[in-house]
C-alpha cells in the first residue's frame, strides 16, 4: 500500500493544472513545469485537489504511484515557491561572477572555469556574510530536478578536498576531515 500515493495534492490559488493524457502541465506565478505520468497511474482533478489512482496492485504499480505523486507535488511547490540550493566556495582566492548567461569561477586553476546556465535556472552570486568576498552561489528554479542537477554540476567543478576541506560545498553539508600522512618514528 502506497501511503504517499494516496495523499491528495492541494492546488493553491493562482496555480493552473492541465491534464492531457499522460502529461500534466502545472502553471503558476513562478513559471510552468511539465510532468509526465508513468504507466499504470492516472490523475484526477476534483475540487481543487489532485488524486492519483493506480491501475494495479503489483509492486511496480505501487512504487510508481508514490513516485508520480511526489513528482506532481514537487511541480506544484516549484511553481508557487520555487526551489533553491546554496553553495559555498571555500578556499583562498576562490570567487564567482555572473557574466550574461554564464557563471565564471576563479578557483585556483591556471584558467577560469565558465559554466553556462541551463534554461529555466537562475544562478546568483552573493557575498558571503563571513568571508566578505563573492563566495556564495545560489541556484534557483521551478524544477527541483534541474536545480539539484545544476547545483551538483557546479559543485563538481571543485569538489571538497578531504584533507584541507577546500572546494565547493553545499550549505549545511558536513565534511569529515582526514588525517594527513603520519610523520614520525
Amino acid at each position: 500500500m502506497s501511503r504517499v500515493g494516496k495523499k491528495p495534492i492541494t492546488i493553491p490559488k493562482g496555480v493552473d493544472v492541465q491534464i492531457a493524457g499522460s502529461i500534466v502541465t502545472v502553471k503558476g506565478p513562478k513559471g510552468s513545469v511539465v510532468t509526465p505520468i508513468l504507466a499504470g497511474v492516472s490523475v484526477e482533478k476534483k475540487d481543487g485537489l489532485l488524486n492519483l489512482v493506480r491501475g494495479g496492485e503489483e509492486k511496480k504499480d505501487k512504487a510508481l504511484h508514490g513516485l508520480n505523486r511526489a513528482l506532481l507535488q514537487n511541480a506544484v511547490l516549484g511553481v508557487t515557491d520555487g526551489f533553491k540550493r546554496e553553495i559555498d566556495l571555500v578556499g583562498i582566492g576562490f570567487k564567482a561572477e555572473v557574466k550574461g548567461k554564464n557563471v565564471v569561477f576563479s578557483v585556483g586553476f591556471s584558467h577560469v572555469v565558465t559554466f553556462p546556465m541551463p534554461d529555466g535556472i537562475k544562478v546568483d552570486v552573493a557575498p558571503d556574510a563571513k568571508a566578505k568576498d563573492i563566495t556564495h552561489v545560489i541556484v534557483t528554479g521551478v524544477d527541483k530536478q534541474k536545480v539539484g542537477q545544476t547545483a551538483t554540476e557546479i559543485r563538481g567543478i571543485r569538489p571538497p578536498d578531504p584533507y584541507k576541506l577546500k572546494g565547493f560545498r553545499f550549505v549545511g553539508e558536513v565534511l569529515k576531515k582526514k588525517a594527513g600522512k603520519a610523520t614520525g618514528k
